[in-house]
């Protein structure tokens, strides 16, 4: 889902969950994963109480000014979000895949304004990462 590049990923959470199809080897495209890792900024409760509703897992840290709120209300502050620092460290692999990306200056500083071009920005990167991967020699 592309967004305008001064608007937040945050509230578009949802929406691009809502989108995903995983296809396996028979049968329809799964469409709830199993777990969904994320930084910080999507620790929201709204976001948080989405996944649960789901039955996904959040593999997503607790921000700090959360936690201090929780906190400070005592036993009503409920429990800790579940966190799992293992399957946290595995999401550096989308990372750096963002960074590959955005090794290329005009997607990284949105010179396109066109949503369209963008996108074909996007893509090309895409398949010119993959055809990297297929020939690369180690």
């Amino acid at each position: 889902m592309l967004t305008p590049g001064q608007a937040a990923d945050c509230p578009r959470f949802t929406t691009v969950l809502d989108k995903i199809r995983v296809a396996g080897p028979v049968g329809r495209p799964r469409t709830r994963p199993t777990a969904v890792a994320a930084d910080k900024a999507y620790s929201s409760k709204a976001n948080r109480a989405y996944l649960r509703r789901r039955r996904i897992g959040a593999v997503i840290p607790e921000k700090s000014d959360q936690q201090a709120n929780r906190k400070k209300k005592g036993s009503a502050g409920g429990r800790p979000a579940a966190f799992n620092p293992e399957r946290y460290r595995q999401r550096n692999t989308i990372e750096r895949c963002f960074q590959k990306i955005k090794a290329w200056r005009g997607l990284a500083t949105r010179y396109d304004k066109a949503p369209e071009s963008y996108e074909a920005g996007l893509y090309l990167r895409g398949s010119i990462l993959w055809l990297r991967l297929l020939t690369s020699t180690t």
